[in-house]
């Protein structure tokens, strides 16, 4: 079974492997899968036996004749399909690794030569992964989905491809890859009940997105979405308003 608890010695592990195996002679040219994607197959299951698994019309990133896992960068609305396929039968674990620090390194695509390493000023957490949520709500109440959201500290490889401007060639840059640098959390949620950990324990007994964004310390439009997506999965409700905004307390069972 899918380990419950974040393995830093495990993912160094995986990381290294992809990362000695995967070499490209001509420092960046195109790699068959990418690198995020790489190294989370092998730190959830290393044997590579279970990797790419075909199940009925579609392929698993790891299947183990019990549990299907699924890795997925984003774009949440890719994996409507696959659930309504797998998850019926199987358990679905469905990662979703977020960046918590991001380095930013950009490349010439021509000359693949590298400049730069600038820290992003954005810290990663689970509340900035929850958008993607909302593409699969329908899904998030299956007894046999279980999401985990491990943030990792990466450093993210950006083409000077786009348009580019004189005092800013960076503009319009798209990204190449991500490479991962270490894991630092990783965010369980295997069940409605889990999802009550996005608040925060210093909430007041009443609540509004403000009160949230201040404990949570992220921008109120993330305190917002977290709140709609925990209203809609019954976590939390709605009794009321102060001024314009919703005033929200724990459901009550």
């Amino acid at each position: 079974m899918i380990s419950d608890t974040a393995d830093r010695r495990r993912f160094e592990e995986a990381r290294v492997k992809v990362l000695t195996g995967s070499h490209d002679p001509q420092g960046f040219g195109t790699l068959a899968e990418k690198t995020v994607h790489a190294v989370m197959k092998q730190y959830y299951l290393p044997d590579e036996d279970f990797h790419e698994v075909p199940i009925g019309s579609y392929i698993a990133d790891i299947y183990t004749g019990e549990e299907i896992i699924e890795i997925q960068n984003g774009n949440f609305g890719h994996m409507r399909d696959k659930l309504s396929a797998f998850l019926p039968e199987y358990q679905v674990y469905l990662i979703y690794p977020f960046p918590h620090y991001k380095w930013l390194i950009w490349v010439d695509p021509e000359t693949g030569e590298t400049s730069g390493r600038r820290k992003s000023n954005i810290t990663g957490s689970v509340y900035h992964a929850l958008p993607e949520f909302f593409k699969i709500r329908s899904f998030l109440k299956d007894p046999n989905l279980h999401i985990r959201v491990p943030l990792i500290d990466i450093e993210e490889y950006r083409l000077l491809d786009g348009k580019r401007r004189k005092n800013n060639p960076k503009v319009g840059s798209h990204r190449y890859d991500r490479v991962p640098l270490e894991l630092y959390d990783e965010v369980i949620l295997d069940n409605v009940r889990d999802y009550a950990q996005l608040l925060p324990v210093d909430l007041p007994d009443e609540f509004t997105a403000r009160d949230l964004a201040q404990c949570a310390r992220i921008h109120i439009d993330y305190a917002r979405e977290t709140l709609l997506l925990l209203y809609e999965m019954g976590i939390v409700a709605r009794i009321g308003k102060t001024g314009k905004a919703y005033l929200y307390r724990m459901f009550e069972e």
